[in-house]
Formats: C-alpha cells, sequence, structure tokens
C-alpha cells in the first residue's frame, strides 16, 4: 500500500503528467474546461476513497485477525497461568501435606520411643522386682539377662556373669545343657523339679524364646520350699483330720455295745456274789432265765462290735483306682442292715427300731461309685440321724428316716430326712469342717457328729455335691448329688 502511494505521489510530481493533464483540461480555445476538471477530479477523487476504503477494509481484516491471534495468545497466556498457578498451589499443598506428615511420623517417633524407652524401663523393673530367679541364654550358652533375685540367691553380681557361659559362671546350678538343647529343638516349655537334701525344692521352667531372631531361652527358678512344706503340712493335718474324725465315730460306735456288754457282765457278776451264799439260788428260774438274757445281750453287742471291726477292715482294704458300675439300691439296704447291726444310742434306742420309709424311683441306673467310701458315707449318715432321733424326748414320737432317690439332669439325688433333733445354724457351719482345724475357733461339736470325711468322698472322690438342711423342731435333712456320667 505504501509503494502503491509512493507510486501516485511520484506520478503526480511528474511534468509530462502536469502538461497531459493541463492539455486534457483546456479547450480548443485554450480556456480551461471546468466541468471536465471537476468531473476528472470527482472521479480521481472516488477511486481514492474506494482505495481508501479497500485499504481500510484490509486494513480492519488484518486487526481483526490480529486482535483474534492476540486473544487466543492472551487466553492461552492465561490458561497457562492458571495452570502454573493451580500447579504451583498443589505443589504447596501437597508440601504442606507432606510437612505436615513429617511432623506426625516424627511426633509418632518421639512418642514411640519415649513409649519403648518406658516400656523398657518398666520390664527392666519388672525383672528386678520378680521373686524368680531369671536367666536368659542364647543358643550357645551365654548369659543375657541375670535379674536381682539371681543376684541375690547367688551372690554373684549381674555385671561379672553377663556375656559368660552359664555353666562357668555357675556351675551350681542343676540345669544341663542337654536340657537347654532339648528345649530350644522341641520349641516347648521343660519343667524340671528338683528337691536338695529334702530341705529345700525348686521348680525349673525353661522357655524356648519363639519369636527372635537369633534362639535362645529364659529360665525361671523358683523357690517352693515354704509351699512344699506348707502342703505337706496341710496334707498331714488333712490326714490327721480324718483319722482323728473316723477314729471318733468308731470309738463311737463300739463305745455304746462295749458299755453295754459291761454293764451285763457287772449285773452278772452282781447275781454270782448275792447267789454264793445258797447255791440253791442259781438253781432259780427267775434267776437263771436273768443270767440267760445278760449273756445274750452281751453276745449281742459282742457281734455288733464284731460287725463294727469288719466294717472298718473294709473300709481300710481301700478301693481299686476306677469307680464300678454298682446298684445304689443294693448299696443303701446292705447300709441299711449294718446300721441295724451296729448303730445305738444312750438312750437305748438302736437302729433297728427306727421306722425307714422308702422313696425309690423305679429302674434306677447303674451308678459309677466307690462302693466301700460310699458304704462309709450312708453310715456316717445314718449314725448321725440315730444320735439326733435319740435326743428326742417329745411323748408319742415316732422316729423315722426317710430315704428318697430318683435321677435328673444326668444326675442320681439321694435325700436322707429324719424327723430327729434338728441343727442349730452353727453346728451346720461346722458339720462338713474337719476336726483339726488350727484356724477355726473351738466349737464344742463332738467329732463322732461330724461329717467331714463323708463330704470329701462325695465332692472329692465322686465330683458330686453334698448339703445339708435342718430346722431343730422339724429335723435335718441331707442333699447328696452324683453324676452318673
Amino acid at each position: 500500500m505504501k509503494r502503491f502511494l509512493l507510486f501516485i505521489f511520484t506520478l503526480l510530481q511528474s511534468q509530462a503528467l502536469h502538461a497531459a493533464i493541463r492539455a486534457e483540461f483546456k479547450r480548443p480555445d485554450g480556456s480551461t474546461n471546468w466541468q471536465h476538471v471537476a468531473n476528472w477530479s470527482a472521479s480521481i477523487l472516488i477511486l481514492l476513497l474506494t482505495a481508501a476504503v479497500i485499504t481500510l477494509f484490509f486494513t480492519w481484516r488484518q486487526a481483526r485477525k490480529a486482535n483474534r491471534e492476540l486473544q487466543t495468545i492472551r487466553n492461552d497466556l492465561e490458561l497457562r497461568v492458571q495452570e502454573r498457578t493451580a500447579t504451583l498451589g498443589e505443589s504447596n499443598r501437597l508440601l504442606k501435606q507432606s510437612n505436615q506428615l513429617l511432623e506426625h511420623e516424627i511426633a509418632q517417633h518421639v512418642s514411640t520411643t519415649a513409649r519403648l524407652r518406658s516400656s523398657e524401663s518398666y520390664i527392666r523393673d519388672i525383672l528386678k522386682s520378680m521373686p524368680l530367679m531369671l536367666i536368659g541364654l542364647d543358643k550357645e550358652g551365654r548369659i543375657t539377662q541375670w535379674n536381682k533375685r539371681s543376684e541375690d540367691a547367688t551372690g554373684i553380681k549381674a555385671e561379672n556373669v553377663l556375656g559368660k557361659n552359664l555353666w562357668d559362671a555357675y556351675p551350681t546350678i542343676t540345669v544341663s545343657p542337654s536340657q537347654i538343647s532339648e528345649a530350644i529343638q522341641k520349641n516347648d516349655a521343660t519343667t524340671i523339679k528338683h528337691s536338695q537334701r529334702g530341705q529345700y525344692y525348686y521348680d525349673i521352667t525353661i522357655y524356648p524364646l519363639q519369636e527372635q531372631s537369633e534362639p535362645g531361652v529364659v529360665i525361671l527358678i523358683d523357690d517352693v520350699t515354704k509351699k512344699i512344706l506348707a502342703e505337706n503340712m496341710l496334707i498331714q493335718s488333712d490326714k490327721m483330720s480324718s483319722v482323728g474324725e473316723l477314729a471318733a465315730t468308731m470309738a463311737h460306735d463300739i463305745n455304746a455295745p462295749l458299755q453295754s456288754i459291761l454293764f451285763d457282765l457287772r449285773t452278772f457278776q452282781h447275781l454270782l456274789a448275792d447267789s454264793s451264799q445258797n447255791l440253791n439260788e442259781l438253781g432259780n428260774a427267775r434267776t437263771s432265765e436273768t443270767l440267760k438274757g445278760l449273756l445274750a445281750d452281751a453276745t449281742e453287742k459282742g457281734e455288733n462290735m464284731a460287725s463294727i471291726v469288719h466294717n472298718l477292715q473294709d473300709f481300710a482294704r481301700g478301693r481299686s483306682n476306677r469307680k464300678q458300675l454298682s446298684n445304689i439300691v443294693d448299696i443303701v439296704e446292705h447300709t441299711l442292715e449294718l446300721a441295724g447291726d451296729v448303730l445305738s444310742v444312750p438312750s437305748r434306742l438302736r437302729f433297728k427300731d427306727i421306722q425307714i420309709e422308702r422313696i425309690y424311683q423305679k429302674d434306677l441306673p447303674m451308678t459309677p461309685c466307690y462302693v466301700a467310701e460310699l458304704q462309709h458315707v450312708l453310715l456316717s449318715l445314718f449314725r448321725h440321724a440315730c444320735d439326733a432321733l435319740g435326743r428326742v424326748e417329745r411323748p408319742g414320737h415316732t422316729p423315722t428316716i426317710k430315704i428318697q432317690m430318683n435321677v435328673g439332669y444326668d444326675n442320681l439325688w439321694i435325700r436322707i430326712e429324719h424327723n430327729g433333733l434338728g441343727l442349730s445354724n452353727e453346728e451346720q457351719m461346722y458339720l462338713f469342717e474337719p476336726f483339726f482345724r488350727k484356724d477355726s475357733p473351738e466349737v464344742k461339736y463332738d467329732a463322732s457328729k461330724r461329717l467331714s470325711f463323708a463330704y470329701f468322698i462325695i465332692t472329692e472322690q465322686h465330683q458330686g455335691q453334698m448339703a445339708v438342711t435342718s430346722d431343730l423342731n422339724v429335723g435335718t435333712t441331707f442333699h447328696i448329688q452324683m453324676p452318673l456320667k
């Protein structure tokens, strides 16, 4: 466009052009043809305006195109700025989040470190305060742990044994290397009972370390001397209690017929002394019958004593290690028959004079039991009932024992009820307690009336239950529950 304008400008400056133009606008007479000049000027102006319009149009198009490109560039630039800004914001956010996570991890690490230190201190305190000797060993038998109790028991400080071989540092220990190796191989705890001349007792337990990179063991040595001695004393006390109760019971059972025999013999001697002056009186029928009665009574009481001794011998022979399936009705009836032979009270009430009521469920199953022991339990209950019935002084009183047996919930239930003198609350409290108790106050309750041995037989040997309910004016009921399986 600039070249075109320059060309027009140059052309207008041309002298030849000016001469041609003046010649063109002259009339033949030499005057200027202004009409022609005006028309030509208008045409030139129109052409110039047209060229200007065309130029402006193309310039507008170029400007519009440039503006569009500029807008595109601007939009692209803004988009890039937004993307860069967003990327920078996301980076800042991620960086901030990473910093927060890092701070949280650092805080957790600090907290974990503090807890580990606290746990380590806590475990160290536990090891120091343990009442047992604790010795840690690696697979080579070198000592890794030696607690305060080990120091006190051996007199060797931990710093003097750590890292050393156990049997070099403490040669008197009763644990052998083979036992350590066996525990590691089996990967199971091993317990060793050790006694020194029957005066000191130790429980030694070897625990293999199961979740460690290096195999090893922990040895716990517990001095159980006091415990064993206390248990032995308790066992001895229980034995003496059982023997004392059994002896008191047997003495009570034997004393009654023995006193009767002695009474008969004294009466017999008295009659003989009175009749010594007149021998004919010995032939007196009345005296003869009296003497025969005394001898018969003495014989009967002697047989009762023999039955008591025989029953004691049966009981002393012991039992087999396994229970026997037995007919419970036969056991009860045999015990009733035995009680009729051996039981009586100083009031002259004989067991055979007591009314027995039987309420048995039909088809009772065979019961697993120790027959001799169960007979002893039943005989003790019948003896207790006979004594209570003999102390009733009510006129018209009929001594009665009611025996009920039935099955329920896989158990045999036995109820022995009598209408004799009942038990007080204090007597019920001590009825099943052993006779010899150092820790219990003195209770004026005859050993022959206690049932601790019977209670032991039911609860410990037969895994059953035994209880008592009583009323002083009504009587007493003994409840026995025995499992059938």
